[in-house]
């Protein structure tokens, strides 16, 4: 009995992994090109039973977690690994593989979504725990796998070793913090109801907190 349900198991995490393949474009076309619905459409899809949410889409944790996962693939292809694997300071001693470093990136990322969550609590005057919390993170991840996406092709490009290249990257990464933000401050004037000079103010506050962070905590690793 127990034989068959490990059978059983293997049968629906098989069929799990294969749909990425199906949901996994699906999900970051409808993140690059609709993003602000993506973000509403998160939202509204907690509010479903467990076993109805995100049904024909990747849930917003696991299409970042591929996001990262495939971007760092691409990286290896074409310019090799990354120092904090052959590093041996700092904590850097703690990745020891790519397993653990696409873990570290998700985590590094997930920065984004978490700061602009707790902003956009705040701002509603809630109070801050995992309930209220949970919606606006899941909508953020959303548009943060798009957004790592392009700051690991800008980080890619200027490890080329040429200079067109790390002019190219070095325009990519403006472009991703200039696409990101600007998303921010129409999610935030949408859902706090307010003028866009207000919902910048609390976009750029998240913003430069995430930034901060991501910096400080980037740089203990090395």
């Amino acid at each position: 009995m127990d034989f068959l349900k490990l059978i059983q198991s293997l049968d629906e995490l098989l069929y799990e992994i294969m749909s990425w393949l199906v949901f996994y474009p699906v999900t970051l076309w409808r993140a690059l090109t609709k993003p602000l619905k993506m973000m509403d459409y998160s939202e509204a899809e907690l509010g479903d039973p467990a076993e109805q949410q995100y049904s024909d889409t990747l849930s917003p944790p696991l299409f970042l977690l591929l996001t990262v996962a495939l971007t760092h693939a691409v990286e290896l292809s074409l310019v090799g690994q990354d120092q904090l694997v052959t590093d041996r300071t700092g904590l850097s001693v703690f990745i020891s593989d790519d397993s653990s470093l696409i873990l570290i990136r998700v985590a590094f990322f997930s920065i984004f979504p978490l700061i602009m969550a707790a902003r956009m609590v705040r701002a509603r005057h809630v109070k801050l725990d995992r309930g209220p919390l949970k919606p606006p993170f899941y909508s953020q991840c959303y548009v943060t796998a798009p957004f790592a996406m392009i700051i690991s092709a800008a980080s890619i490009l200027m490890r080329m070793g040429r200079i067109e290249w790390e002019v190219a990257g070095l325009a990519l990464l403006v472009f991703a913090l200039l696409w990101f933000g600007t998303l921010q401050i129409l999610w935030f004037a949408h859902h706090l109801r307010t003028g866009y000079w207000r919902a910048a103010g609390h976009a750029s506050r998240a913003m430069v907190e995430a930034l901060v962070l991501f910096t400080v905590v980037s740089q203990i690793f090395r």
